[in-house]
């Protein structure tokens, strides 16, 4: 007798209702975040890091404002976590505008 197994899903939806505008910040959150963090480790690329770590935490900032669900929130501060650490390092690395100032 075959029994029935149950898997849960991930769902940034934990409330059952949809948040098609929260899950996109948390999207773009997260790939601002993840382009951030892995171009800070790049000296000569200081200006994609620090443009995109900005971005990053603007979106994430206002992702936690209008987040609803815990998961939500906790891909947002990950994401926001990156993009800060990669707009530091950025910065470091040369700033926001490369030397022209």
């Amino acid at each position: 007798m075959a029994q029935n197994v149950h898997r849960p899903q991930f769902t940034l939806n934990t409330d059952g209702n949809p948040h098609p505008r929260e899950n996109a910040l948390v999207g773009v959150t997260l790939v601002l975040g993840a382009v951030a963090f892995v171009t800070s480790f790049f000296y000569n690329l200081h200006l994609l890091s620090s443009w995109t770590g900005l971005a990053g935490i603007i979106a994430g900032m206002i992702g936690l404002f209008v987040s609803v669900t815990t998961a939500e929130r906790f891909l947002v501060v990950i994401g926001t976590g990156a993009a800060a650490f990669g707009l530091f390092l950025g910065v470091a690395h040369g700033g926001l505008f490369g030397g022209v100032w």
